[in-house]
């Protein structure tokens, strides 16, 4: 298995906000913590924090404690997945990257990828309990599995594509793995589209990829959770990879009480991040802070 290297996106927004936060001291709860990026560079530039990281995901907690060893005492790593964590005291900032990391996109044995062959998984606690997406595809009637694709993946095609897997499965079996999956979504598009920049698996793979996880209602119960983490004039910001989740933090960040946004606009990457790190091109970063009290 490759190394699990992840270059953090919109780092200099992250640092930028950082700047806000409303003491020097105190906690910081990263609650993706992948890497480790993002929180390296948080704690290298404010020594005053402590750090509390969050991943269900046992590869990426293992590179995040390597990339953190460093900085010692001041960092704890947790083994959940952030809707069912409570911290210890408030934070003073609280950091979620909702995208999928490169390097589980990577890895074939994942089955995140539809560009690497590899079974039909998408589980992020992979190997733990919950439905496989090979499981959830088998289990869905044609009418469900169209609506799934269309409502997670905001695919046009989700009637074409759900009638083409369910007849696949009904006269061969399950799917092999990704690549066999791929290729019959590839095929319910015209000829020219299959072309282009954006593979057509991608929006059919992110469906299923946000079903297995429920990674929306997991985002929602963050969203509801998180500015009580917080202490007064504390920071939560949130980097969000499609405008399923955008629109989420969004609206909660301007209707949340409890909450004062200072982003108007998301901040998105600059030409130069898109050119040297592809991933951030679809990143969105937006700020708020939680109300002081009275």
């Amino acid at each position: 298995m490759p190394p699990f290297s992840h270059v953090p996106v919109l780092a200099d927004a992250v640092l930028d906000a950082a700047r806000q936060i409303p003491r020097p001291e105190g906690l910081l709860i990263d609650a993706t913590l992948g890497g480790g990026g993002h929180s390296a560079l948080l704690l290298e530039h404010h020594p005053g924090l402590r750090l509390i990281g969050l991943d269900q995901d046992a590869t990426a907690r293992a590179a995040a404690a390597e990339r953190l060893a460093s900085f010692g005492e001041r960092v704890s790593i947790v083994a959940t997945n952030f809707a069912d964590f409570v911290p210890p005291e408030p934070a003073v900032m609280v950091l979620a990257d909702l995208g999928v990391s490169s390097p589980q996109l990577d890895v074939a044995e994942r089955g995140f990828s539809f560009r690497l062959d590899g079974p039909l998984d998408m589980r992020m606690n992979a190997g733990g309990e919950g439905e496989t997406a090979a499981e959830l595809i088998d289990r869905l009637e044609e009418n469900e599995l169209a609506d799934l694709i269309y409502g997670y993946g905001e695919e046009r095609l989700s009637r074409r594509i759900a009638r083409r897997i369910k007849a696949d499965i009904k006269q061969n079996g399950a799917y092999g793995g990704t690549a066999a999956l791929a290729y019959a979504v590839a095929g319910c598009y015209p000829p020219k589209a299959r072309r282009g920049r954006i593979h057509p698996a991608t929006r059919t793979f992110q469906a299923l990829r946000i079903a297995v996880n429920d990674e929306l209602g997991v985002l929602d119960r963050l969203l509801q959770q998180a500015p009580d983490w917080l202490e007064p004039e504390g920071l939560l910001g949130i980097i969000s990879f499609h405008s399923l989740e955008d629109r989420r933090v969004k609206t909660a960040f301007l209707r949340d009480e409890r909450l004062q946004r200072i982003t108007r606009k998301p901040v998105v990457a600059t030409e130069q991040e898109e050119e040297a790190n592809p991933r951030s091109r679809s990143a969105k970063w937006r700020l708020a802070c939680r109300v002081s009290e009275g």
